[in-house]
């Protein structure tokens, strides 16, 4: 590796000068503008190097502070940083990739996924996950925030690794494991806002640009100086992909960025990722999370699209959760019938410019069906933020009946979207999963509980439903239990068996225009998806049903069903994958 001068953008810097530490001490060492704002010193970045910035802006030098750019952060948000070597012993060499379509994702805390709450820890369960039908894991946020419990999404140092989970060596190591599994790794990452412990930015130059997303300052990508911060992002991005052998990269809330230039930053991230996978041949995805009900963002650029190639489609599980849990507060509020469930199995947005009663306006727009794939949208039983963002971090599993569970497993495993798992669902974990931090101050520790508490009491929890974030118990409820019961052993194997059928049968067909979707009315709830020769047949409620088809063969079913001419007897939340399917209502059709 050749190694650099230190170098650092700042701005806002009148003067800097860079601390290194070694063996015999720290030295104090001047640096000098060198081009525009990025300014340098006679400090080579050899590996090992432990250094951080003195910033006087006009007041004189400020405590030393990490580098915004730091790669490792050994002690911390508030330490030194370190230089590391980009070198790992890779045994890839191998892996050719996986395309996002025909994946089966597996989202996953590596703090709370394992008992070490390690990247080591994940690699002694990939084996289970490739048992189970997994095809790529997704890992939620692993840059450093302050502490050692948080869901990720507090990071402060987006080119680093947080150093308790293994650092940038463990995760390479990860990764390395992963596809020689024949495992994906796709990495959570968030770019709309610094997390409130350790953000030293500020003080080298303008990374914010004022206003608020919720959970920190709006990113500057528009304002005076945002080309800077857009190269910070974008470096970021490239890094994931060339140094991490990183297969795709999931983005936090795209909607809270302020991305109002000529050329969206998306669109800059996507050409990143395309670069690299011409370069190198294995092919790099990302998924948006986005709130917007914008199809632009899964449209190709010659449509005028930013060409990503997912988002997450929470429509679709607020529809199923509604449905089955009958829970209706908040934003639930819109959802809770069958006639939305199947709008979105069909056109996949539920909100195509209507009304949104939560909202208090119209919302979104359609897609194309015949030129937007399903498998652009990624679907889901329930993710961190549906478990963590209840005001006790319960999970459908701690509430639902093991029919239940698995009804709605059997929903988006057949349908054609591209499905992903929240770790634990797949045996109806029992321990919770709720919000965690643990800030190196208690003001923002106080803030993150206020704020809960409000959030909640809005939603009409109790507060003495809302575990204390910053505790310690708080986190450590929230790992996995791995000792699995009768029951979860039972909703285990049907995970398993509905992933392989989705492969073995070809439901992830993605023409959205050629699925069948049909359903009965409030005091027959039942639904019928798919093709004209296999189908879900499902009964959403909890008496038996009769619905009107049958078909040559039940393929599958968690319960009991059985087929009479052109009809199928359900139990209650039963469901069957039925062969060449006889339609038997008048309003139906093969």
């Amino acid at each position: 590796m050749n190694s650099q001068p230190l170098s650092v953008w700042a701005p806002y810097a009148r003067d800097l000068r860079v601390v290194t530490r070694d063996e015999g001490g720290e030295q104090v060492h001047p640096m000098r503008r060198a081009n525009g704002d990025w300014w340098t010193s006679d400090v080579t970045a050899t590996p090992g190097l432990r250094y951080g910035f003195q910033v006087d802006a006009g007041d004189g030098f400020s405590p030393t502070l990490p580098d915004p750019r730091s790669t490792s952060l050994p002690d911390g948000v508030h330490g030194l940083s370190r230089v590391d070597t980009r070198d790992h012993p890779w045994t890839d060499e191998d892996w050719t990739g996986r395309i996002l379509p025909g994946s089966v994702l597996y989202e996953l805390h590596v703090g709370t996924f394992s008992a070490a709450g390690t990247f080591a820890g994940v690699v002694d369960k990939l084996g289970y996950l490739r048992e189970l039908g997994v095809t790529a894991i997704e890992l939620m946020p692993v840059q450093p925030f302050g502490g050692e419990r948080n869901w990720g999404y507090d990071g402060v140092a987006w080119h680093a690794v947080q150093e308790s989970y293994g650092g940038r060596q463990g995760l390479k190591a990860l990764v390395d494991a992963a596809h020689n599994e024949g495992i994906a790794v796709y990495l959570d990452v968030v770019y709309n806002h610094f997390g409130p412990d350790g953000n030293y930015n500020g003080f080298f130059g303008p990374y914010t640009s004022g206003g608020s997303t919720g959970w920190g300052e709006v990113i500057n990508i528009n304002g005076e100086n945002s080309d800077e911060v857009r190269r910070f992002i974008l470096d970021s991005v490239r890094q994931w992909f060339e140094e991490f052998h990183i297969d795709g990269l999931r983005l936090d809330a795209v909607h809270s960025l302020d991305d109002r230039g000529a050329r969206s930053i998306l669109a800059q991230m996507q050409e990143v990722a395309d670069e690299v996978a011409a370069t190198t041949g294995i092919p790099r995805s990302l998924i948006a999370e986005s709130d917007l009900n914008d199809p632009k963002v899964i449209t190709a650029p010659e449509a005028g699209g930013f060409g990503l190639a997912a988002q997450w489609l929470d429509d679709l599980h607020h529809s199923l959760h509604t449905l089955v849990s009958g829970e209706n507060h908040a934003y639930y509020a819109d959802y809770g019938s069958l006639t939305a469930l199947a709008k979105t199995l069909r056109e996949a947005y539920f909100f195509t410019g209507g009304y949104s009663s939560y909202r208090g306006r119209n919302h979104g727009r359609p897609i194309d069906r015949e030129l937007i794939p399903a498998n652009r949208f990624v679907t889901y039983t329930t993710t961190h933020d549906q478990v963590g963002n209840r005001a006790a971090g319960d999970r459908p599993s701690m509430n639902l009946t093991p029919a239940q569970q698995v009804l709605k497993a059997a929903v988006i495993y057949c349908s054609p979207y591209t499905p992903m798992l929240f770790m634990g669902e797949e045996f109806g974990a029992r321990t919770p999963f709720p919000f965690f931090v643990s800030h190196t101050d208690e003001e923002p520790n106080r803030l993150t509980r206020e704020g809960r508490m409000r959030e909640f009491a809005r939603s009409g929890w109790s507060a003495d439903e809302v575990p204390d974030p910053a505790a310690p118990e708080t986190f450590e409820s929230a790992k996995l239990d791995w000792e699995l019961s009768d029951d979860a052993r039972q909703i285990f194997d049907a995970y398993r068996t509905l992933l392989r059928l989705r492969g073995e049968l070809g439901l992830a067909r993605p023409r959205l225009d050629q699925l069948t979707v049909e359903h009965g009315s409030t005091e027959e709830p039942w639904l019928i998806m798919g093709h004209e020769d296999v189908v879900l047949v499902a009964n959403f409620s909890d008496r038996p049903l009769l619905v009107p088809v049958g078909g040559e063969e039940i393929i599958y079913s968690f319960t009991t069903p059985s087929i009479s001419g052109a009809q199928i007897q359900l139990d209650a939340w039963g469901f069957a994958v039925v062969k060449s399917p006889v339609f038997g209502h008048p309003g139906l059709s093969a």
